[in-house]
């Protein structure tokens, strides 16, 4: 088994796969295989080293790079050994120890995962409670500054003894409030998930004793993008065994936005005076022309400590393209022209292609260029599956279901579907459950008990009490009804289809309801739980899922995303724009040190992604703020030799659509139906008179008969809108291929 574990490895990887004991730093750039080093050392330590996989932890940062590892690790070990690993983002392992450990701090199991929608709305109630004005405290802005200081595990009395500027005192009277009412909503938020699972180790001593007992090898990945309280569970938990292997790379950290320390990385052998450093070099992704650029860039840093030389087997590849537009409207014409050129020469697929920026802004020129070239696209961190209306709503059922305490989610739907509860009466049930002291729900049994005297008419008292009849029937079927079931009962009860119905035209409605009902679906994979757990297992997950693990790379379409999301992705061809002065770096860097360096790293991630075709581009002049702006190319470009670069300046590109529909059935163009001059599509003939009239009977491929409605000559095509069986369409004559059956009016 050793030697089939080793055969594939570097010598590197096999020493960071082979030094089992004590306290481990591998240092791994960009492609070096460190997933391989990682699932080939947990093989290695159960096949090799006889450790019980029960006693080995392996963490990561996202849940894609935990499915990654254990569908990996199963090919290696098994699934049934898999199953007695534990593999995880550090929220999903605290969530999991939290629910078996949590009453120790004096909490109920059955706490809820508020997630950042579920925040801001709490925040709302409490900026109104204190009568300040969310225009002058954004609640986003208060949120991510007690997000901070819980990073640094600072409690609200800490935090209010330190209070350095009105805005700080502000910050200290919300997190106080924020904290009390996730405690009375028995919820979490995210950063709870790893303060109150560090609190609990720091306080209960027999606890952390336990897991110490229990996870005898410790694995944590992506070590530079880890922040305080992340730091601090890793040293309690390794303190014992110091068997810990960390992975990581100082020139990758780029998260130190949201709380990540470079110091954690850089200084590990401080912490570990008797650590092994191994160093992975060698680049399984890129080409050297790519890596010779990458390398140029992030030898000109002032953070560096452990100086690694990328190379690679995969030859010298294409010189890297530096593009400098006249504009930024110019810029993006080039990118799209580019990526059709080379669909249309057969060397890339939509799919291939990824365009990166550093804000999601410039992602509207993008869109535009790639609508116009009629290029399939899909722009990461878009509103995602679970962020949709009618799936939140559903889900804030589900949550009461679990926890009908949880009060974000109770506000949420009270009213929906609408059932008589206005704002008025929300704000008077707020105002008698703190009157007498309790959760919302509380306020609720209250008034249906009628043994206190309440403030609501009738017909208010009325639709309340229907709502708490409905929400206590889901509270008391969720553990013993399968969660399809449940989902099934809910649905009808709350007679979600036909809500949709009322509130949306048919099609949307239409699409909303599958929405609904793919949920539905989501909820196929928790069957063989206990039935139990169902309900809490999913929404656990569904808490815990991030934007860029939604990316599905299955549809061959080009990928828009920003260059912090790109992390830990790879793609053939890479464009990266916008490499200019106050973009990247960006302004909010430039009075700080630390942060340009930064921003470097976060341009050396966005380099590194790129398998065999790299270009960077910056423009002129770029619409900044409402106005035309001149624009500087960014410091970062003069770190590297110009030798290593082709630059190309002001061509002028235009693009215009691409003359055929497959692109939108994932299919890459043919050479024979794209026409490309100096670089850029040829234009294509434009139609100085309509084909289509009204009243003309046509043949579609896909739709059948139907008749025109109108047309209409339209950026050198012509829109034709036409009447089928079903419904009307608006249809572009050069992609739907019509067939005229008739030369005069239909009768």
């Amino acid at each position: 088994m050793t030697t089939d574990l080793l055969a594939n490895l570097n010598p590197q990887q096999q020493r960071a796969v082979t030094t089992v004991t004590g306290p481990v730093l591998v240092l791994a750039g960009p492609g070096s295989g460190k997933t391989r080093v990682l699932t080939h050392r947990i093989a290695y330590l159960v096949t090799n080293a006889n450790v019980d996989p029960l006693q080995i932890l392996a963490v990561t940062f996202t849940n894609k790079a935990a499915r990654e590892m254990r569908e990996r690790l199963v090919g290696l070990l098994g699934e049934s050994v898999v199953a007695d690993l534990t593999v995880g983002t550090f929220h999903s392992i605290c969530a999991r120890w939290l629910r078996r450990e949590i009453v120790h701090l004096g909490r109920e199991r059955d706490f809820v995962i508020y997630d950042p929608d579920d925040q801001e709305r709490l925040m709302k109630r409490i900026l109104r409670e204190l009568n300040l004005n969310e225009k002058q405290h954004p609640p986003r802005a208060i949120l991510s500054a007690i997000s901070s200081a819980k990073n640094e595990l600072i409690t609200p009395q800490e935090y209010a003894q330190s209070t350095r500027s009105y805005f700080d005192e502000i910050v200290a009277r919300c997190y106080a409030r924020y904290q009390a009412l996730l405690r009375e909503s028995n919820a979490l938020d995210f950063d709870d998930l790893l303060g109150e699972t560090a609190r609990l180790f720091r306080e209960h001593p027999a606890v952390l004793a336990r897991y110490h007992e229990r996870y005898r090898f410790l694995l944590i990945d992506e070590y530079q993008d880890t922040n305080r309280v992340q730091y601090l569970l890793v040293r309690a938990l390794a303190e014992r065994e110091r068997n810990l292997f960390v992975v990581g790379d100082e020139a990758q950290s780029i998260y130190g936005w949201r709380g990540a320390d470079i110091r954690n990385i850089l200084q590990f052998e401080q912490d570990y005076p008797d650590a092994t450093v191994i160093m992975l070099e060698q680049n399984y992704r890129s080409t050297q022309a790519i890596l010779d650029v990458a390398q140029a860039l992030i030898n000109a840093s002032l953070q560096r400590k452990y100086a690694k030389r990328l190379w690679t087997t995969n030859g010298k590849g294409e010189q890297v393209v530096l593009y400098e537009a006249t504009s930024d409207e110019e810029e993006a014409q080039f990118v799209v022209g580019e990526i059709v050129r080379l669909i249309a020469e057969g060397v890339a697929r939509p799919g291939d292609c990824a365009i990166m920026y550093r804000t999601n802004a410039q992602s509207r020129l993008i869109e535009e260029a790639l609508v116009q070239a009629h290029l399939p696209y899909h722009v990461v961190g878009g509103v995602r599956f679970y962020e949709r209306k009618e799936i939140k709503d559903t889900l804030a059922y589900l949550r009461l279901a679990a926890n009908p305490y949880d009060s974000v989610s109770l506000q949420r739907v009270i009213n929906w579907p609408g059932r008589g509860i206005g704002e008025r009466t929300v704000g008077e049930l707020i105002a008698w459950a703190q009157q007498m002291g309790v959760p919302l729900y509380q306020a609720l049994s209250e008034l249906a008990s009628a043994s206190v005297d309440h403030p609501f008419t009738g017909r208010a008292r009325a639709a309340l009490l229907e709502f708490y009849e409905l929400i206590a029937d889901l509270n008391r079927f969720h553990e013993i009804m399968a969660l399809g079931d449940l989902i099934d009962y809910l649905l009808n009860r709350v007679e979600v289809q036909a809500t949709l119905k009322r509130e949306y035209e048919a099609e949307e409605a239409e699409d909303r309801w599958r929405n609904v009902q793919e949920l539905r679906n989501a909820a196929l994979a928790y069957a063989n739980l206990p039935v139990e757990n169902q309900l809490a297992a999913f929404l656990e997950d569904i808490a815990l899922i991030a934007d860029v693990d939604s990316l599905d790379r299955n549809h061959d379409v080009v990928t828009c995303i920003t260059l912090h999301q790109a992390k830990g992705l790879e793609f053939p061809h890479v464009f990266v724009i916008g490499i200019e002065e106050g973009l990247l770096p960006h302004s909010r860097s430039t009075d700080n040190r630390d942060a340009i360096e930064e921003e470097r790293r976060l341009l050396y991630v966005g380099m590194t992604r790129a398998q065999r075709r790299l270009y960077l581009c910056h423009a002129a002049q770029r619409a900044m703020f409402g106005r035309i702006a001149t624009s500087a190319r960014s410091r970062f470009l003069a770190d590297i030799p110009p030798t290593l670069f082709k630059s190309l300046r002001r061509r002028g590109y235009r693009i215009v659509s691409a003359p055929q529909a497959t692109m939108f059935n994932n299919r890459s163009l043919r050479q024979s139906e794209l026409r490309v001059t100096g670089g850029r599509p040829a234009p294509l003939p434009t139609p100085t008179r309509a084909n289509f009239f009204p009243g003309q009977r046509v043949r579609h491929a896909t739709f059948g008969e139907g008749i025109v409605v109108s047309s209409r000559l339209i950026e050198g095509d012509e829109e034709v809108t036409v009447r089928f069986t079903d419904r009307e369409r608006r249809l572009l004559a050069s992609f739907a291929r019509l067939e005229p059956l008739t030369d005069g009016s239909a009768q």
